[in-house]
């Protein structure tokens, strides 16, 4: 049942009362796959809490959006509100000292131009924005506070919280969604939580003013710089601010002997290209580090829980992908949720399909991803060519369109082939780069 109005407190109110002692559905978390499911799963009558341990506005990274991300904006009706704090991204710049030049690959030159274009966000107002939106459409959120306990009986899960007030109690819910992001409550609760033995990053980053943006059209186009120890960015925000990060293998992040916003400076130094953006730019304020960045959990589903999300994992930011794939997790999410309530009979055959799309975009993403520092991969980028619409295709794989097979993914199979056909061609160069990858990824703590 859906709580009336008048139960349903501000996101941002610091004095709404703590939960009510049940519910149909609790959310852990507020970030935008929280927010979307919420609001997906209240707007459908049913009686959902988030709870979200911080304040909205707080800052977050990743501020690049996809187009794909669009018809997802439409579908919860927020898609006016998030263009008005927005700037608009046509496409996306790659830079390589390696050859000398720069591409860009513009939207509107994909397989199916439908959303031609894409958002630039700060992270604080976006999330925020969504937030909100999820209260309005009936969901109790409760910011400040924070799940510290969760035990599974017959009837559903009781979870235990506690606000940044001091006030606590218990809730019980008939289905549990971890949403809770990067924290993985549930995952590392269940022992779930394991680290990508395929991938490993670590992030500098911070926001400038004063950055020399790309001119006309391409203004608010993200930028991706390579650089000996992995990529940069470069996001363009509405407010004038710039974002600006490095991601970089961890054993990078060892080296740093002095503070962290003079080894940010350095690092961001060694992309020419990117430092003659930055000549008069202003950071502003302290740099920040991340570590361990990329990891899953063995499931996303079970009895009567799911995880959408970076709750149940992260791979690597450079393709854009984390807000979409996050939030078309929670869209695939909210139909298993209703149906398990439905008839928990179909529970088993609904976490199948859950786990097997959302298993789907992961995989092109991290196919990608994985090879994306590779020499071959480099190459491949900077000299496109558009064969049976193969770059058509990669354009459409940078815009998010990675859960329909067709027309996109048999011709990004065929670029496989012709990555796998070049890796052949230059076998040596192809197995040292192999190689220096596999030792680059060893784990180790990020400083």
């Amino acid at each position: 049942m859906q709580p009336a109005a008048s139960s349903t407190p501000s996101a941002s109110d610091p004095a709404a009362p703590v939960p009510a002692s049940r519910c149909d559905v609790l959310v852990i978390g507020g970030g935008p796959a929280g927010s979307t499911i919420a609001t997906l799963l209240a707007g459908r009558g049913y009686d959902v809490v988030v709870i979200e341990k911080d304040r909205h506005p707080r800052f977050h990274i990743g501020e690049s959006l996809l187009p794909l991300n669009l018809p997802l904006f439409e579908r919860l009706g927020v898609r006016a509100k998030v263009e008005s704090i927005a700037m608009i991204k046509h496409g996306a710049q790659f830079c390589s000292a390696e050859h000398g030049r720069s591409l860009t690959f513009d939207f509107s030159e994909q397989l199916d131009p439908a959303w031609p274009y894409a958002y630039q966000v700060r992270r604080s107002e976006f999330d925020h924005l969504l937030l909100r939106h999820c209260a309005e459409r009936g969901a109790q959120v409760h910011e400040g506070t924070r799940v510290t306990a969760v035990e599974f009986d017959p009837d559903g899960v009781e979870a235990a919280f506690a606000n940044d007030a001091g006030a606590g109690g218990r809730i019980h819910a008939r289905f549990l969604v971890d949403a809770s992001g990067r924290d993985t409550f549930l995952a590392g609760k269940l022992g779930l939580k394991r680290r990508n033995d395929k991938h490993s990053s670590a992030a500098l980053f911070g926001h400038f003013t004063g950055a020399e943006r790309l001119p006309g059209r391409e203004e608010g186009n993200i930028s991706i710089f390579w650089f000996p120890h992995g990529w940069m960015w470069f996001i363009p925000l509405k407010d004038g601010t710039t974002s600006v990060g490095a991601v970089c293998w961890p054993y990078y992040l060892k080296t740093r002997k002095g503070e962290l916003t003079e080894f940010f400076l350095e690092t961001l130094a060694l992309s020419p290209e990117l430092s003659a953006r930055l000549r008069e730019a202003q950071l502003t304020g302290p740099a920040t580090a991340t570590g361990n960045y990329s990891y899953y959990a063995d499931r996303m589903a079970g009895d009567r829980y799911i995880l959408v999300g970076d709750a149940y994992g992260f791979i690597d930011p450079v393709f854009s992908s984390g807000v979409y794939l996050a939030m078309n997790s929670a869209f695939l999410g909210a139909d298993v949720v209703e149906g398990c309530l439905r008839d928990p009979r179909a529970a088993p055959r609904l976490y199948r399909q859950f786990d097997r799309q959302v298993r789907r975009g992961l995989r092109t993403f991290s196919w990608m991803i994985y090879r994306m520092t590779s020499p071959t991969m480099r190459n491949l980028i900077m000299g496109p060519k558009n064969l049976l619409g193969v770059q058509a295709a990669v354009v459409s794989f940078l815009a998010g369109d990675v859960f329909r097979f067709r027309p996109v993914m048999p011709r990004l199979y065929l670029f496989r082939s012709i990555y796998y056909f070049f890796c052949c061609a230059r076998l040596r160069t192809s197995v040292r780069a192999w190689r220096r990858r596999r030792e680059a990824i060893r784990p180790m703590e990020a400083a």
